[in-house]
């Protein structure tokens, strides 16, 4: 049960006990109990609340439905590559031209944050919203190579992630050979990598980011809006979604 919960319901129990204390009153007994959020609520509608949310819920699913591009094919997400998380760590590293005059020297997304499937044919907003339903910003951060080395070193520790611009060659969790653009790494050299803020964080283990030289955040580039707006480019070039797996993440 959530700490705060339990600290409110003992703190109103408090309260209550020293409003009956007043009165001659005491509590005899406290039962708390858990109600699953489930579809069995759904059961009895309160038809005064499906009336005052049914103009909401039109346009909400009007929006949702709305088509703005095809797939290919279906593209499915999972270690140590995927259709999916290439095209999504691809699709990053170009944007990286908001900030940069040219796309980032990496691309990189985690498959945790990648949240389901795009199925071959119509792509809808709704689609994109399941498959990134975070609120994760685009940030393009310059990186010297000893740490990006050592970040490809976490990387193939996760068993791989999904990412772009860069091949690497892991082995039980270890890293046996990592490059960027077809060469090896140049441990003093600065690269730009273009990922999104969670990971900019340090998060899912990925600690070497935090050793940025520099990290910006382009306005208004939130994930999913920039993979909505390479959607609709595709679209208006005439062209599917399409995406392959090239071995940027081999095991051996």
């Amino acid at each position: 049960m959530n700490k705060n919960f339990i600290i409110g319901i003992l703190m109103g129990t408090a309260l209550l006990c020293s409003a009956c204390h007043s009165s001659h009153y005491t509590v005899s007994s406290i039962t708390v109990s858990r109600t699953p959020i489930n579809d069995r609520l759904d059961a009895v509608q309160d038809q005064k609340v499906v009336a005052l949310i049914a103009p909401y819920k039109s346009q909400l699913e009007g929006t949702m439905n709305h088509v703005i591009g095809q797939a290919a094919t279906s593209m499915d997400k999972k270690r140590p590559e995927d259709l999916l998380g290439n095209l999504i760590a691809d699709v990053l590293r170009q944007a990286a031209t908001r900030v940069l005059p040219q796309p980032a020297d990496v691309g990189l997304m985690n498959i945790g944050g990648i949240r389901n499937v795009l199925s071959e044919g119509d792509v809808t907003v709704g689609n994109v919203f399941e498959i990134l339903p975070f609120e994760n910003s685009l940030c393009v951060i310059r990186l010297k190579g000893n740490h990006l080395r050592r970040l490809f070193a976490q990387i193939a520790g996760r068993g791989g992630e999904a990412i772009s611009g860069a091949r690497i060659e892991i082995s039980k969790g270890e890293l046996l050979k990592a490059e960027v653009g077809g060469q090896p790494i140049d441990d003093s050299k600065v690269y730009t990598l273009a990922t999104i803020n969670y990971l900019a964080e340090g998060n899912d283990g990925m600690t070497a980011l935090l050793d940025a030289e520099s990290v910006e955040f382009p306005e208004n580039s939130v994930l999913r809006d920039v993979f909505m707006d390479y959607v609709k480019q595709c679209t208006a070039q005439g062209e599917k979604l399409t995406s392959k797996v090239d071995g940027r993440v081999t095991v051996k």
